[in-house]
């Protein structure tokens, strides 16, 4: 039995997508937070359990005859610690013999703000004694390819990124991965995976691309963090959203969004995502 928690959200639904490939869908669990976003899941005969991870009391049955689980990392930045530690607890007393936990890239030495819960996690994880293995995932392409059709309409594309590289992959590359590590014969526990992309750009040529492939001009405008921030705020983000892109592009400008490892295509064993295709899929039709 493996069970993925956060299997509603994007990569959730992905990692299904692909454990579906190899594994009876008898034997996953998809435990979300409102199991009717799930419908299509349980219609292909996908466990569904109810598991939200504020409400720890939910876990126990969520857990309950697992044998290898992931915790997809909570998109609640502040709360996750507490809710990552209340489904590591669940998955310690279910006797979970594998679980692996969705990391931010270079998560022990990462300039990014969004690094130090992620830290905190890895670390009750080890103080669990729960066998485990540390997915530390890099940059979506999406986090990016999300503003391609704003960029185009408006003819550039803003960040505080500098000439910093990002290595990032396709959200399904990551997914892929998981599948791979939560299906493998081999013993995974104790394993830290640094996932990246195998190529890597700079934001001015990201907005390059998207040129070239829409036939219109983007430029690439760069902006000190505080200047990035109030842009996106202006745009209608919400503060928390603005902040952590902001910060994020600030430090991939120091580097934290790179690495040229290549461990995640030879783990999928297959070449990561090219940015450019996610590019085309994200252009205006």
């Amino acid at each position: 039995m493996i069970v993925i928690t956060g299997a509603s959200g994007q990569l959730g639904r992905l990692v299904i997508a692909q454990l579906l490939e190899t594994v009876p869908a008898s034997q996953i669990v998809a435990a979300v937070r409102d199991p009717e976003k799930v419908a299509d899941l349980a219609a292909q005969g996908v466990q569904v359990r109810q598991a939200d991870y504020s409400q720890p009391d939910t876990l126990d049955r969520a857990f309950e005859g697992a044998e290898k689980a992931l915790l997809i990392s909570s998109s609640e930045v502040g709360q996750r610690v507490a809710q990552h530690r209340a489904v590591i607890d669940a998955a310690q007393r279910a006797g979970v013999k594998l679980l692996g936990y969705t990391s931010v890239l270079h998560a022990d030495s990462s300039a990014l703000g969004l690094a130090e819960e992620h830290q905190q996690t890895e670390a009750a994880l080890a103080q669990s004694g729960v066998p485990a293995v540390v997915l530390r995932n890099g940059w979506y392409h999406e986090n990016y390819t999300a503003g391609v059709a704003h960029a185009v309409a408006n003819g550039a594309h803003y960040g505080s990124a500098g000439e910093g590289r990002i290595s990032s992959a396709a959200r399904a590359d990551y997914a892929a991965a998981a599948a791979v590590v939560l299906t493998s014969t081999d013993d995974q526990a104790g394993k830290v995976y640094e996932l990246a992309g195998d190529e890597s750009y700079t934001l001015k040529e990201f907005a390059a691309d998207i040129a070239q492939q829409s036939g219109k001009p983007v430029v690439y405008t760069d902006l000190p963090e505080a200047d990035y921030k109030a842009a996106l705020l202006h745009a209608g983000l919400p503060a928390f959203v603005a902040e952590l892109l902001a910060n994020s592009d600030a430090a991939a400008a120091k580097g934290a969004l790179f690495d040229n490892g290549r461990q995640l295509s030879r783990l999928i064993g297959r070449p990561t995502t090219p940015l450019s295709a996610s590019i085309a899929d994200a252009l205006p039709r």
